[in-house]
């Protein structure tokens, strides 16, 4: 049985050294997200983290100047997901402005598998590669590090992934998650671990007259705008540094400094690029750039933030939204399939197991992914989804819930029962998997078996977290506005939600599954529109409702130059 949706309010603690000149509003808000002091929320790019606290840096830059130096082949080897596109996109366009020999490769999800494989090393010497440099991985690549080292390639990792026990035997590791890391955020993204290593470089070039003898020195926060689009799409903490960095690339592509392939981007979202907030980017931006990499090749979305014309980029950006359009087709149908192997196990069984593991022969392995996070947040339990390899194997992408570390639990199950996965990696709320075909079953109840054992029943209630009330003076274009210029909010630093009961005077359906509304608070205040995307439609609309209780965000609609308050609703509970 699915656990009903649970309201809850954030608690607000006190004890803090926030500016006393802060709207008492964003000072609730604020302290409830633990922020204590003002340098917390600090946006300029001068308080960002030092880059000298990153542990192997100056072994990377070493090696980095020695290669430019010299005038050898260094290919950037990336992922295929938005991080990984940015981040293989910064890393060329720096060291290439500071006058290197640079190609780059993405390994095709299909074909090579993630990571700097045996086979991705082949490619990059097929391409005269005398040093590779990996950005958003890596960190598991001892077989690829080995092979690139019998040809004599020196390997630099950059990575944030969790490593595993051993680390590969690179030439510089750079990753804030490797367990004697000094540095302070944890947090950093792929392309937020290049971008910091682009700035120990042009640090240590300052110091070795780089820039004295005909070098150009690059303005690194030109490519802002490519470390705050990875940052979000790749669902990172928005801690304080974090913050800062998205913030400082939000500012640039609202400003309309930013790549012409982001522009595209925008433009093909139907996005208002001097209006643009952090969601954007993560449900309208990364979306389109990591279908390239789901469906087809992650090269035309490095391609995409590469290119310098404008109309290229509109023709790639329009390749990418058809691409994505396929994306969410072939989702919609292996949802379809999933909810009725869900019908079927609910006839067998009283409730659902906690750990739920799916896979059907036809499913898309570039799409199990986005499956499993659609299947955990309409059931609220982790869930791994698999789609055939083509070679007897399962490729399996997991989402978890908040109360299990994903990746701790497949680190278990292979403790406890070695050999039943191939390989395994990933974070504490998603992961990566591949095992025999032949094994699934099996892999099915191990897993369920030991989330039984490591979830206890209340982790499986869903919740919705409340900022708490609006007064009806709240609900105002300044409020709003206010909200909006608060953030960047997002992953761990989440935008606001409120809550409040409601007089419902209209309802209809748009769309065929959005449900448009007009209310009035209960207690009085102004007639406000809302709009809850993708709801039950076999609940909504309900004209016997009269009163609800909404979680909602405060939004600003703006349609043929108007400018409204909006309410976009999360959730809807009938009163009555």
């Amino acid at each position: 049985m699915i656990h009903s949706v649970e309201l809850r309010r954030r608690e607000i603690h006190a004890d803090d050294a926030l500016p006393a000149d802060l709207p008492p509003l964003l000072r609730r808000l604020y302290l409830q997200r633990g922020v204590r002091d003002a340098a917390e929320l600090e946006r300029g790019a001068k308080h960002l983290l030092p880059w000298q606290t990153l542990g192997g840096i100056e072994a990377a830059v070493t090696l980095l100047h020695q290669m430019l130096r010299d005038g050898r082949r260094i290919v950037v080897v990336g992922d295929f997901d938005a991080d990984g596109a940015t981040s293989t996109a910064l890393t060329v366009l720096a060291l290439r402005s500071l006058g290197g020999n640079i190609d780059y490769l993405v390994p095709n999800r299909f074909e090579d598998g993630y990571g700097l494989s045996p086979e991705v090393v082949e490619q990059a010497r097929a391409r005269g590669a005398e040093m590779i440099l990996t950005v958003d991985n890596g960190i598991s690549s001892h077989a690829g590090v080995d092979t690139a080292h019998q040809h004599g390639i020196p390997v630099l990792v950059t990575d944030h992934h969790l490593p595993g026990e051993t680390l590969p035997a690179a030439e510089a590791i750079v990753n804030p998650n490797l367990s004697d890391s000094d540095f302070p955020s944890r947090a950093l993204a792929g392309v937020g671990v290049a971008f910091y290593l682009m700035l120990a470089l042009r640090a240590h070039l300052r110091t070795q007259n780089w820039f004295s003898d005909g070098h150009s020195e690059p303005n690194l926060a030109e490519w802002l705008d490519l470390v705050a689009l990875g940052t979000v799409a790749d669902v990172v903490p928005l801690d304080a540094n974090n913050r800062i960095l998205v913030w400082q690339g939000l500012s640039r592509i609202r400003a309309g400094k930013c790549r012409v392939g982001i522009r595209a981007l925008l433009e093909i979202a139907n996005r208002d690029a001097r209006q643009l907030v952090a969601s954007d980017l993560g449900f309208a931006i990364g979306p389109r750039l990591n279908a390239a990499g789901r469906l087809d090749d992650m090269s035309v979305g490095v391609a995409l933030l590469l290119t310098e014309d404008i109309t290229e980029a509109r023709m790639l950006a329009n390749e990418l939204d058809a691409l994505n359009q396929t994306r969410k087709e072939i989702e919609q149908g292996m949802k379809s399939e999933a909810l009725a192997l869900c019908d079927a196990l609910e006839r067998q069984n009283t409730d659902l197991p906690l750990g739920l593991a799916f896979f059907h022969p036809e499913w898309h392995q570039g799409v199990v992914g986005i499956l499993a996070s659609r299947l955990k947040e309409r059931f609220h339990r982790p869930v791994i989804a698999f789609a055939p390899a083509g070679d007897g194997t399962l490729k399996g992408s997991g989402r978890s819930i908040a109360g299990l570390h994903l990746r701790d639990a497949l680190e278990r199950l292979d403790t406890l029962f070695p050999g039943l996965m191939i390989k395994f990696g990933g974070h504490a709320m998603a992961a990566g998997l591949s095992l025999e075909e032949a094994r699934f079953d099996e892999f099915r109840q191990r897993f369920a078996a030991l989330i039984d054992e490591w979830l206890a029943g209340e982790a499986l209630q869903g919740v919705i977290w409340s900022d708490g009330e609006l007064r009806a003076q709240e609900f105002s274009l300044q409020t709003a506005e206010l909200l909006r210029e608060a953030g960047p909010w997002g992953q761990a630093f989440p935008e606001p939600v409120f809550d409040g009961r409601f007089k419902v005077l209209q309802q209809k359906l748009v769309g065929e599954r959005h449900l448009k509304v007009m209310v009035e608070p209960v207690g009085g205040g102004p007639l406000l529109d809302g709009i809850a995307f993708n709801v039950d439609t076999t609940l909504w609309p309900d004209s016997s409702v009269r009163q609800v209780e909404l979680a909602y965000k405060l939004d600003i609609n703006e349609y043929r130059g108007n400018r409204s308050v909006q309410l976009i609703i999360d959730h809807l509970w009938p009163l009555a």
